[in-house]
C-alpha cells in the first residue's frame, strides 16, 4: 500500500508535465521547446527528489519513465508512446551521443544547471532494445552527497579503525558490497580526508562519478587504450603517494596495485564480495599469492545502503526471538529499554516511511592474527570467524545497531543483508 502511494505522490509532478508536452505533440515536427523544457524540468524536479537514476524506457505500446529514490524504483510518468523519438533524441544530444546511432551502445555525460551557480554530473547510457533505445541518466554529485566520514554511518569503534589506517603511508584498503552499495562514495570520503597539499593523489575510475579537486583524476578509455592496468604503471611514473583504483577486475591490475602498497603507497579500490573477508580470497582466487595478500592489504570494508526510517516512524515491539534470529545477541533482545520503529508514512517521504539511506559496514583490520591465516590460505569461513572473535561487527550486526538507535527498520536491515 505504501508503495502504491509513494508511485502516485512521486509522479504528480511529471504526469502534469507529461499532460503538457502530450497536448503539444502536433507541434513537435516543427518546434521541439517542450520537449526540453519537459526534459529539463523532469530532471530538475527529480534531482530534487533524492533520485539516483532516472530510466527512460520504450515498449510496443507505451513509454515508461521510472526513478530510483533511496535505492527503489518508482513511476514517475508515462509519456504519450509517439513521443519517446523526441525524448531520447533530446537526451542523446544533451549528452553529445550520436542521435542517428541506433544499433549500438552508447554513453555520454550532461551537465545538468540548477541555477544560482548550481550544477549536477549525469552520465548517460543507451541501449537498444526491441522497441527502441532505453535511457539511464545517473545522477552522479548530487547535491545531498556527503564526503565527511563521519555522516556515512561508521558505528564509533568502525570509525576509529578507518581513521588510524589513513594515517598509514602505505598498504591497500579495500571496499566491498554489490554495485550501488555506496562503495565510491566511502572511497572520495577517505580521499577527502587524505587531499591536502602535502601528497599527490591519482585516481582511476569507469567512470569519474566524483570530482574532488586536488587529485589527479583519469577515466578508463578502452578504446584509447587506457585500462586501470595501464594508468596504475603509468601513476608509478608520476611520483604518487596515494592511489585510487575503481575496481580490482583482474590479476594484472590487483598484482599491480598489491605491488605498490608493499612499496610505499596507500593505494584503495573496491571488489565485489558480499562480505569483508570474502575480499582476502577473492583476491587469491585471482591469482595474488597469499603471502601478498597478508602483507599488503591493511583493511577490508564491506558495506550496504539501508533506508532511514522518516521522522513519522511509528514505535513498536518487536519479538525477542526475531531479533534473536536476525542475529541479536540473546541477552540484547531480552532488554526492554530500548524502543524499535517501523515505517508510517507521510508527504514528506511520498509514504514509504523512509526517507534518505545511510551506510551500515563491516570493518576488518588486517592484524597479525589475520595475516598468519592468510598466508596459511585459509578459507573464507575461517576468516569470517577470526573476524567474529575478534569483535569486528559484522553487516547484520552494524544494522541492528541502527534498529536500535531508530535509524532504519528491522525489515529494512534483513532485507538489505540476506
Amino acid at each position: 500500500m505504501n508503495m502504491i502511494r509513494s508511485a502516485s505522490l512521486v509522479s504528480n509532478f511529471a504526469s502534469n508535465m507529461s499532460n503538457s508536452v502530450s497536448n503539444s505533440a502536433q507541434i513537435f515536427d516543427a518546434q521541439d521547446a517542450p520537449v526540453v523544457r519537459y526534459i529539463q524540468d523532469l530532471l530538475m524536479r527529480l534531482v530534487g527528489e533524492r533520485a539516483s537514476d532516472v530510466h527512460f524506457e520504450p515498449f510496443a505500446e507505451d513509454f515508461r519513465i521510472r526513478a530510483r529514490i533511496d535505492g527503489v524504483l518508482h513511476e514517475v510518468a508515462r509519456p504519450d508512446v509517439a513521443l519517446r523519438e523526441q525524448l531520447t533524441a533530446r537526451l542523446k544530444i544533451m549528452a553529445q551521443m550520436d542521435i542517428a546511432e541506433k544499433r549500438l551502445p552508447q554513453d555520454g555525460r550532461i551537465k545538468l544547471e540548477l541555477g544560482e551557480s548550481q550544477s549536477v554530473d549525469c552520465r548517460v547510457s543507451t541501449l537498444p532494445t526491441l522497441f527502441g533505445e532505453k535511457v539511464v541518466v545517473r545522477f552522479l554529485n548530487a547535491q545531498d552527497t556527503t564526503l565527511d566520514l563521519h555522516a556515512l554511518g561508521y558505528e564509533p569503534e568502525q570509525l576509529r579503525i578507518v581513521e588510524e589506517t589513513l594515517k598509514h603511508p602505505h598498504g591497500m584498503v579495500l571496499m566491498t558490497g554489490p554495485t550501488g552499495s555506496g562503495k565510491t562514495v566511502s572511497l572520495y570520503a577517505c580521499l577527502n580526508v587524505l587531499n591536502h597539499a602535502g601528497v599527490n593523489i591519482s585516481t582511476v575510475e569507469d567512470p569519474v562519478e566524483i570530482f574532488m579537486h586536488g587529485i589527479n583524476q583519469v577515466s578508463i578509455n578502452e578504446k584509447a587504450g587506457v585500462q586501470f592496468a595501464t594508468a596504475l604503471r603509468a601513476f608509478l611514473r608520476q611520483d604518487p603517494d596515494i592511489l585510487m583504483v575503481g575496481e580490482i577486475r583482474d590479476l594484472e591490475t590487483a598484482d599491480i596495485a598489491v605491488k605498490a602498497a608493499q612499496t610505499g603507497h596507500l593505494v584503495f579500490s573496491t571488489l565485489h564480495t558480499n562480505d569483508a573477508t570474502m575480499a582476502l580470497t577473492r583476491l587469491m582466487q585471482m591469482g595474488v599469492t597469499p603471502y601478498n595478500v597478508a602483507a599488503s592489504v591493511s583493511l577490508i570494508v564491506a558495506q550496504r545502503l539501508v533506508r532511514r526510517l522518516c521522522s513519522c516512524k511509528t514505535p513498536v515491539k518487536l519479538d525477542e526471538y526475531l531479533l534473536q534470529s536476525a542475529g541479536m545477541d540473546a541477552a540484547q533482545a531480552r532488554q526492554t529499554d530500548w524502543q524499535a520503529f517501523a515505517p508510517k508514512g507521510c508527504e514528506q517521504c511520498y509514504g514509504t516511511g523512509y526517507i534518505g539511506r545511510i551506510g551500515i559496514f563491516q570493518v576488518v583490520p588486517v592484524l597479525p592474527s589475520m595475516q598468519s591465516l592468510i598466508a596459511r590460505n585459509a578459507s573464507s569461513q575461517e576468516l569470517s570467524q577470526l573476524a567474529q572473535q575478534e569483535g569486528y561487527l559484522n553487516l547484520r550486526q552494524a544494522g541492528l545497531r541502527k534498529v536500535v538507535a531508530g535509524v532504519s527498520s528491522l525489515e529494512e536491515v534483513i532485507s538489505a543483508t540476506l
